[in-house]
């Protein structure tokens, strides 16, 4: 605030003082000016924001209707299968697609399978920025945040190592004491695909080396099993786990031949018990009978095809 004082000459009036205060005119002017600029700033930021809802509106409607469908084709699968549907887990629903829907594809990815919309359907960005058009990353401007902040980590853990494995040498300690070299036997680096997918952003071929490269130095490190949280989170089991993997053990048969048997094998209404002898006459009975004089031609090639897949 300040005010201007103007003091006239001597007259024949007595001495007089003129003050006017412009400090609320001043003080106008200044939140009008403001409010100018805030709305302008508003209005650009308000294009951009709007675009960004309307996607996100269109992704959230989308997922919407997905969970929708899922939670219906459970409620249908789990009446099919006789069990009540509050108590149906995913562990029930791959059962009973596996039972309905059996399959001998070799690929877990080509059989059919019922998974909620989160695990299949890519994920969209959250906003990146706030109201004032602020970036809440500090990479923002690199044009890949997430996966520069990834590069940044990884080198962070090595420096990390790098300074306990100095601080463990100049104690005269060995460094068996506080770590040891990881251990990534039996899995790899997740491939390109995989790993736009984790950090939701798309990267170059070059870039990817880079973050191998990285994660080999990381991984190379004496004290890399301090980080193994780190590390297999962007790893992959080179052969996924079956449910059963447990290997019968071969019996002798009257005859002394090696024999295993597979009981109550199941499909569709039917069951069956299967015998496998080693070693065998190449014959196949079903019942007692030649496998050529049971059932239909399409009956008989399902068996056919099943018995090549296990040769």
């Amino acid at each position: 605030m300040f005010s201007i004082v103007i003091r006239g000459l001597r007259s024949t009036l007595p001495r007089q003082s003129l003050i006017i205060n412009t400090s609320s005119h001043f003080h106008r002017s200044s939140v009008n000016k403001a409010e100018d600029v805030e709305s302008v700033q508003k209005a650009k930021i308000s294009k951009a924001m709007k675009a960004y809802l309307e996607r996100a509106k269109e992704y959230e409607s989308c997922m919407e209707t997905a969970r929708l469908e899922y939670k219906l084709g459970k409620r249908h699968l789990a009446n099919m299968m006789g069990a009540e549907v509050e108590t149906f887990t995913q562990q029930d629903i791959d059962q009973a697609v596996q039972y309905l829907f059996p399959s001998g594809l070799y690929d877990p990815a080509a059989r059919p399978t019922m998974k909620p919309p989160e695990e299949f359907i890519p994920r969209k960005k959250g906003a990146e920025f706030d109201e004032t058009g602020r970036p809440f990353h500090p990479l923002f401007y690199t044009g890949r945040p997430n996966f520069f902040q990834l590069l940044f980590d990884v080198v962070e853990n090595i420096n990390k190592l790098n300074a306990l494995e100095d601080s463990t040498r100049m104690k005269g300690k060995s460094l068996d004491s506080v770590g040891k070299k990881i251990d990534t036997t039996g899995s790899e680096w997740l491939p390109k695909e995989l790993l736009e997918k984790k950090i939701v952003e798309t990267i170059s071929d070059i870039e990817y080396d880079n973050f191998i490269s990285a994660m080999n130095r990381l991984e190379a490190h004496p004290l890399s099993d301090r980080v193994k949280d780190f590390v297999f989170e962007y790893r992959k089991p080179l052969i996924s786990k079956l449910d059963n993997d447990t290997i019968p053990v071969p019996q002798h048969d009257e005859h002394g031949r090696q024999c295993v048997t597979i009981y109550e094998c199941l499909r569709k209404t039917a069951r069956g018990d299967v015998t496998l002898k080693f070693p065998g006459t190449g014959k196949i009975e079903v019942n007692g009978q030649d496998l050529r004089s049971v059932g239909n031609t399409q009956q008989r090639e399902q068996v056919s095809g099943v018995l090549f897949l296990i040769h």
